[in-house]
C-alpha cells in the first residue's frame, strides 16, 4: 500500500499566517504539522510516500522534509498542485504515483492521536472498493458528514447545516482513484468519490480511536496543539512513574 498526503491549498482560513508559509508548515506545538500525516501513514506500515503540495512555498516541503531521513525513510515523492481543484484533483495528481495499488489519503492537516494500522491492515485485505474512518465531533456541520443505518454508512454529506449524525468522515481515507467531474463548486469532490463507492456497495469504514482533530482555522491550530502537549505530558508522567 502507498501513501498520499494532501498538502495544497492556500490556507486562507489562517490568514495572515499563512500570508508567507503554506499551512501545513506551520508548527503543531514542536513539530510542523506535515509531520504529523507522514508519522500516521509510517507507523501503518507505509513507507511508499507521495507529498502533493501547491502554492508558492512548496519548494519549503523539500527543504524540511527532503527524502524522509527523519521518519525512517528512503525516499519521497513531490507533486504540485495548481490553483484550488479540490482533494479529489490532488488524488488525480496522484494516480502515476499509485500505479493501481491500493492507497491510503491523509489530509495534511489532520492531527490523529491513535495510529490506523488495523485499519490499513484490513484494508489490505479488503478485495475491492474503499474505506473511511469515522470519529464522532462536536461540530459535524465542518465536515463531511456519515449517515450511518445499521452498521453501514449510506451516504456522506458535505459539511451539512442539519448533519444526519455526529460521525465525521476524517481526513484520512483508504481508497482507489477514480475520475470525476466538477462539482457545482467546481471542485473535484472527494465525498463524490465516496458516494460512488457506498453506491456500489464497496464502502467499508472504522472508527477512529483516540482524539482527532484538523488544524485549518485558528480555533482548531490551538485544539490541536493543546492536544498535542496534553498526550506528551501524560506520556512523561507516565514514563517518570514506571522509572
Amino acid at each position: 500500500m502507498k501513501g498520499i498526503v494532501l498538502a495544497g491549498g492556500t490556507g486562507s482560513r489562517l490568514f495572515p499566517l499563512t500570508k508567507i508559509t503554506n499551512k501545513h508548515l506551520l508548527p503543531i506545538y514542536d513539530k510542523p504539522m506535515i509531520y504529523y500525516p507522514i508519522k500516521t501513514l509510517v507507523d501503518a506500515g507505509i513507507k511508499d510516500i507521495m507529498v502533493v503540495t501547491g502554492g508558492k512555498n512548496s519548494g519549503d516541503f523539500l527543504r524540511l522534509l527532503a527524502n524522509g531521513k527523519q521518519f525512517g525513510l528512503k525516499h519521497i515523492n513531490y507533486t504540485y498542485q495548481e490553483g484550488e481543484g479540490g482533494i479529489a484533483d490532488a488524488l488525480a495528481l496522484a494516480e502515476h504515483f499509485a500505479d493501481g495499488h491500493k492507497i491510503c489519503v491523509v489530509l495534511g492537516d489532520n492531527i490523529i492521536e491513535g495510529d490506523v494500522r488495523k485499519a490499513a491492515d484490513d484494508f489490505r485485505h479488503q478485495s475491492r472498493g474503499a474505506k473511511i474512518l469515522l470519529k464522532e465531533v462536536d461540530d459535524a456541520e465542518r465536515f463531511g458528514v456519515a449517515e450511518i443505518v445499521g452498521n453501514k454508512v449510506t451516504g456522506i454529506e458535505e459539511k451539512p447545516a442539519h448533519p444526519k449524525s455526529n460521525y465525521a468522515v476524517t481526513g484520512t481515507v483508504f481508497d482507489k482513484i477514480r475520475t470525476l467531474l466538477p462539482s457545482k463548486r467546481g471542485e473535484f469532490e472527494i465525498t463524490d468519490v465516496n458516494n460512488a463507492y457506498i453506491r456500489e456497495g464497496t464502502m467499508s469504514h472504522s472508527f477512529l480511536s483516540g482524539w482527532w482533530t484538523d488544524a485549518g482555522t485558528f480555533d482548531s491550530l490551538l485544539r490541536a496543539a493543546s492536544l498535542v502537549y496534553g498526550s506528551r505530558a501524560e506520556q512523561s508522567t507516565l514514563l517518570e512513574e514506571a522509572v
